[in-house]
């Protein structure tokens, strides 16, 4: 549903990062209906598949991603060149929503891992998109910056109505989300909490 924070865990191999690349239409279903906003990916052709993940679906991963030769500004204004609207004053509004107002002209390589991944926070959020995947957003981070990050993100998330799941093994991760997923041996099953799922 819009606005869910999912929480997905499983155990290595069991196909969490295999899952987000089939919502992203990178990999295709052997069976099953992956939709985003009614539509069945399925019926994309590859071009359909990209526009989708460059308008519609927000990516955040452990190790941050972002284009070292690029500013903070430069990173997040990218995402939006890809699509075809460079609207800085879009990127200046999701660097804020970040508390990174003052650090736009910064290298990746002069901010933290904090400011780092809040960059590429920024970088998700900035084109509203209507699903984000977040592939251990805190997992290179300690743990009070971590917690920071979610906080931040899912604060983001209930502003735009945007559904965010999430891969994790944090049990931190639990405490933001109101859906708990597992994935065991390749099959999705939700849980009615996170008691009783092993990190």
């Amino acid at each position: 549903m819009p606005g869910d924070i999912i929480a997905l865990f499983g155990k290595s191999g069991s196909g969490k990062t295999t899952l987000l690349n089939l919502i992203a239409g990178l990999d295709k279903p052997t069976r099953g209906l992956i939709e985003i906003e009614g539509k069945n990916i399925e019926t994309l052709n590859e071009n359909g598949r990209t526009e989708l993940r460059r308008n519609r679906i927000g990516f955040i991963f452990q190790f941050f991603n972002l284009l070292p030769t690029l500013t903070a500004f430069e990173n997040v204004l990218f995402s939006l060149e890809l699509v075809g609207k460079p609207d800085k004053n879009a990127v200046f509004e999701a660097l804020h929503a970040v508390n990174l107002q003052n650090k736009e002209h910064r290298y990746p390589h002069e901010l933290s891992g904090g400011e780092q991944q809040r960059v590429a926070v920024a970088r998700a959020i900035v084109k509203k998109p209507a699903i984000i995947l977040a592939d251990e957003p805190t997992g290179n981070l300690d743990t009070h910056t971590g917690t920071q990050i979610l906080e931040l993100l899912v604060s983001q998330c209930h502003t735009l109505n945007t559904t965010l799941v999430m891969v994790s093994h944090a049990i931190n991760t639990c405490h933001f989300a109101n859906r708990f997923m597992k994935m065991i041996d390749g099959v999705l099953v939700e849980k009615a909490s996170y008691e009783g799922i092993d990190f």
